[in-house]
């Protein structure tokens, strides 16, 4: 029998994560106020591999207050670098934090924002949250974000074709428009963890959206629906793809302001790369951006 939509997310969501993530997530929520849910992405949460970066989802009840809840309501998310030193070392984390109600308003489709759904349509964990109705609504929302995943997959990919072919036409285009730095073939990379997920999750999510499916059998999916439905959808994808970079560079713009532990961060990528070591001084932690061009003439001084 085939499993739905939500059995699907559900079951993922409540996969045991690496301990590393757990241990994490539970000092992220229990280091700021109102955190409803934590989640954890990304290719360690298949790996357990802690040498990178972790990748978190923050979500809280309510924005921040004052100036920085402003730009929050209308530039979300706050991005910041964390670490969490344990008995084998340091670990790091990049967080994105938003409320719970934009995260579900994202993962629907509402608004032009395109890297809410294409994250969450990717395997994902819930390490922390705050009781069972947030432990639903999280559910809830991340099964919507793989619903829009799939319908612009639809606009986007064959007429007829192996799951994969959509999921790669996808992930294709919505690197493209959010301005994202990828290596050729990403796409593929990302497919090849788990084939047999994305096989799976496309005809689901489908279904859930109340589309018909047919398959073939030799696998082929074809998605039922008009060609007036189709062309919506099309349009729909353009808009985003149009408005998609600015959008991006805007929150770009912000994070440059607003991102909070960036000097510890970059000193970090800095030492991984060059082998450079950056001390991350009380001015440069407050002061990321006019620090720069001395810290990189210091660097290029010291490998010259």
């Amino acid at each position: 029998m085939t499993e739905d939509l939500a059995s699907l997310v559900g079951r993922e969501l409540a996969a045991p994560a690496p301990e590393i993530a757990t241990r994490f997530g539970a000092a992220l929520a229990d280091g700021a106020e109102g955190v409803a849910a934590v989640l954890f992405y990304g290719s360690a949460l298949r790996t357990g591999d802690r040498e990178g970066v972790l990748d978190f989802y923050v979500l809280t009840n309510a924005p921040p207050t004052g100036v920085r809840g402003l730009a929050s309501r209308a530039l979300w998310p706050d991005v910041s670098y964390r670490e969490l030193i344990d008995p084998d070392g340091v670990l790091r984390a990049k967080v994105a934090t938003m409320t719970l109600a934009q995260f579900r308003r994202a993962a629907g489709g509402a608004g032009l924002d395109t890297t809410v759904w294409t994250r969450f349509v990717q395997p994902s964990a819930l390490v922390w949250c705050d009781g069972p109705e947030s432990r639903v609504a999280v559910a809830a929302a991340v099964a919507e974000a793989v619903k829009t995943a799939a319908g612009f997959a639809l606009a986007l990919g064959p007429a007829s074709g192996a799951p994969l072919d959509f999921w790669r036409a996808l992930f294709r285009e919505t690197y493209a428009a959010e301005f994202r730095v990828e290596r050729q073939g990403r796409a593929d990379t990302l497919l090849a963890v788990d084939p047999g997920r994305y096989d799976a999750i496309l005809p689901a999510a489908w279904r859930a959206s109340g589309i018909v499916v047919e398959v073939s059998g030799e696998g082929v999916l074809a998605a039922s629906v008009t060609a007036a439905e189709r062309k919506r959808r099309v349009r729909a994808w353009r808009l985003r793809r149009a408005l998609g970079r600015p959008l991006n560079i805007a929150r770009l713009i912000k994070a440059a302001f607003t991102f909070e532990g960036a000097a510890r961060y970059a000193a970090w990528k800095i030492e991984r790369h060059t082998g450079v070591a950056v001390a991350v001084t009380p001015w440069r932690e407050r002061h990321p951006i006019l620090a720069g061009p001395g810290v990189l003439w210091r660097v290029w001084r010291s490998r010259g």
